[in-house]
């Protein structure tokens, strides 16, 4: 009876022992790890913006103000969109606004969708302003490419005239003046002759342009 009751003591203390000794989380006894629930991902609805409504507002006269003045106000009136170009047709760059002046503006004043590129025609302050912009439009659309006739250049800029021509073309550019000076900066001088002569079919011959200053005769 002894045997009996130490025997059951004995089992009792075993069973104490492996409960103890069970993993956290596990129901039966199993070794194993806790579950843990796992988020599923949200879903974004993805949606394409539509074009942003045109918006107008007045484009003040800006003609007559100083270039930089120019946009200065046109940014203020809620148009961004902006370029200038020489009013001469020299192809100048306007490198210092201040140092340049409005001859023309497109679009003119009123009412404008503020999307829309406003271009100015400008001249040196010392400059007159020409009576048609010679820098825009059919004014400022020479081209010479293969096949096509060779544009007159006469009184147009260095500049303007190598920039008619393909890229692949030679040119010679000499002062008309005998001085034997370099033409370093193109939009500062104007061609006097040429040589193939104006109407003369473009086939990728070399061009040679003889020019003198602006303010000199050819």
């Amino acid at each position: 009876m002894h045997r009996t009751t130490v025997t059951a003591a004995a089992l009792a203390v075993l069973c104490l022992g492996l409960t103890a000794c069970q993993p956290a989380g596990s129901a039966d006894g199993a070794a194993g790890s806790p579950t843990k629930a796992v988020a599923e991902p949200g879903v974004t609805a993805e949606t394409t913006p539509g074009p942003a409504p045109a918006r107008k507002a007045t484009l003040p006269d800006l003609v007559g103000k100083g270039l930089q003045s120019a946009q200065d106000s046109a940014q203020a009136a809620g148009f961004w969109v902006l370029r200038s170009h020489d009013a001469l047709g020299r192809g100048r760059m306007q490198a210092l606004d201040r140092n340049w002046k409005v001859c023309t503006q497109t679009p003119g004043p009123g009412q404008v969708d503020t999307g829309r590129t406003v271009d100015f025609g400008a001249v040196k302050l010392t400059e007159s302003c020409p009576e048609t912009d010679a820098g825009s439009g059919a004014a400022a659309d020479v081209s010479a490419g293969a096949g096509s006739a060779m544009p007159d250049f006469r009184d147009k800029s260095v500049k303007v005239a190598r920039r008619a021509l393909d890229a692949g073309t030679g040119v010679t550019v000499k002062d008309a003046s005998g001085r034997g000076r370099m033409v370093l900066v193109e939009s500062n001088w104007k061609v006097c002759r040429q040589s193939p002569a104006a109407g003369t079919k473009v086939d990728g011959q070399p061009v040679t342009l003889e020019a003198v200053k602006f303010q000199e005769e050819c």
